[in-house]
């Protein structure tokens, strides 16, 4: 059976580009997808599926239902494009400008919709349930993930599983772990207040600027020095904005802005608790004041062990052992995470790399693109998990 719904996948491989490139040509930004989610729901309910649109907001869920009892299992992708401007030269290459598929949703969305075009003609040899999940605003926090949670997307589901084109790995690679394998992202804002004065009277001021610039690389010492060198973590200010173009003046405020990445949830708190004591000490030592926020992210994101190890299983049996890569965890963020914090699951990547499509730019790049067959190769290992998980021959 296997084979044969493979065999089919490769005939839609055309429909596939075909849906991938409309969404590359007219993506949606996060919060704002209205005619993304419109054309997803309109392609599942032709196939027969039980289809919910606005599910959490912007999201559709369809419910594949097999002809026998069994479990169910759930398989996500997401759809939301970039705050970026297209600088491919490719025919595909995005109308909308400054919007841009710059991550790979659209491939990730066009290849789910293969799955279920391919298991739909196949549903009454299924001992179970398949759903689709295809999630609004992944790139923008708090995410579509959650509140679609909150309104039912996994009620009777068993286990999820989601995909993530790899731009960094070759074509025909797929890469996932036990444990984690995003980490956890959360975002802060800094103001430190001061005194301005004239830029040759500083003893007249109190200066924000030399005061950030300390705040800077005493933050950098909370990974270095006060977090234990096992834990894997990043701290890193982005911004930096003074408030002032004029040469002679001192400001009398600067703004600071960056983003933490952790995987365990004390290591988490602890680097809060740290930035606003260096915050506060900061700006008490400059004779100012400061306010700080952080504001939490996703969650990192967990493998559950014997779903990893399926995932591992199915895509040696479809792709070669050798194809097979341990993810490493990365410090990338995904609100897939929340799913696996209420289902048992794993994420995975499937490579997409192509030097000779010129297929080599990271996400979130301007000419960032990968090699459309990547959508086969998800599409073939969502087919294998849920054939496996479902124990179907």
């Amino acid at each position: 059976m296997k084979n044969s719904l493979f065999e089919k996948l490769e005939a839609l491989y055309p429909e596939l580009v075909s849906l991938r490139r409309d969404m590359h040509m007219y993506p949606e930004l996060s919060f704002q997808e209205v005619d993304t989610p419109r054309k997803i729901a309109d392609y599942l309910t032709k196939l027969g599926l039980e289809v919910r649109t606005g599910v959490g907001g912007r999201g559709v869920v369809a419910t594949l239902r097999g002809g026998k009892p069994g479990k169910t299992v759930a398989l996500r992708a997401d759809f939301d494009a970039l705050p970026i401007q297209d600088e491919k030269d490719v025919p595909y290459k995005s109308r909308i400008p400054g919007v841009m598929h710059a991550c790979g949703h659209d491939i990730h969305t066009a290849a789910l919709l293969g799955v279920a075009t391919v298991l739909s003609e196949a549903k009454d040899a299924l001992a179970g349930n398949v759903v689709f999940l295809h999630q609004f605003a992944e790139e923008v926090i708090p995410g579509g993930a959650k509140p679609m949670i909150e309104d039912g997307c996994l009620e009777g589901v068993d286990a999820v599983y989601g995909a993530h084109v790899a731009s960094e790995a070759p074509l025909g690679t797929v890469g996932t772990g036990v444990g984690y394998v995003t980490s956890a992202c959360d975002s802060f804002d800094i103001v430190l207040y001061g005194k301005g004065g004239h830029g040759a009277m500083p003893h007249a001021t109190i200066d924000p600027v030399v005061a950030g610039s300390q705040l800077v690389l005493s933050l950098q010492q909370i990974i270095s020095r006060r977090i234990d060198t096992k834990y894997r973590t990043v701290l890193t200010v982005s911004s930096f904005v003074g408030g002032g173009e004029t040469y002679n003046v001192i400001q009398d405020k600067v703004s600071l802005k960056g983003t933490v990445r952790t995987f365990e949830e004390d290591v988490r708190k602890k680097i809060e608790q740290e930035i606003a004591l260096i915050t506060r000490t900061t700006a008490e030592q400059a004779g100012g004041t400061a306010e700080f926020t952080l504001t939490p992210g996703y969650p990192a994101t967990w493998n559950h062990e014997e779903d990893a190890l399926r995932v591992k299983k199915v895509a040696g049996a479809i792709f070669g052992e050798e194809k097979v890569l341990t993810h490493e965890y990365g410090m990338g963020s995904e609100d897939f995470a929340y799913y696996l914090q209420h289902k048992p699951g794993a994420f995975f990547f499937v490579g997409g790399r192509n030097p000779e499509l010129n297929a080599i730019y990271p996400h979130h790049h301007p000419k960032f693109d990968v090699d459309e067959r990547s959508m086969l190769n998800i599409g073939k290992l969502f087919i294998g998990i849920v054939l496996d998980y479902l124990a179907v021959e």
